[in-house]
């Protein structure tokens, strides 16, 4: 007898496997989950404004500068948690990365997802300094 996996726990696989690969620097496994009109927006710091990127092309272009603002980083999970219908995700987390005059760096931050037909949609994230 074979276990039909819920909605819920289908997102937040979805959610980790996608957080994975930014620690893996994989911006194929990123694209793979994600629709081909999605959208990636996020809210910066000290009122500086906010970007959105528009589809694959775009928002792989943010996906693959990362390394460029953020040297050597890696994404830790504080929390994870998904709606009983599967289609909304919020992702909790605290960025490491290596500062230029050393030592390292940390921002904590949310991102809330959409999610459709078993891929990511939407991604919006909210971070502080």
């Amino acid at each position: 007898m074979t276990t039909a996996v819920s909605p819920t726990d289908a997102a937040i696989t979805l959610i980790q496997r996608f957080e994975d690969s930014f620690n893996r620097y994989d911006p194929d496994g990123l694209m793979a989950a994600m629709t081909d009109d999605c959208v990636f927006e996020h809210v910066t710091p000290e009122g500086k404004g906010i970007g959105r990127h528009v589809g694959q092309e775009a928002v792989r272009a943010m996906w693959v500068s990362l390394p460029q603002g953020f040297p050597n980083y890696r994404f830790d999970t504080a929390d994870i948690f998904a709606n009983e219908s599967g289609d909304r995700c919020a992702y909790r987390w605290t960025l490491h990365w290596d500062l230029p005059e050393g030592g390292r760096g940390e921002l904590r931050g949310v991102d809330i997802y959409t999610i459709r037909d078993g891929k990511i949609s939407e991604k919006y994230t909210y971070f502080t300094m």
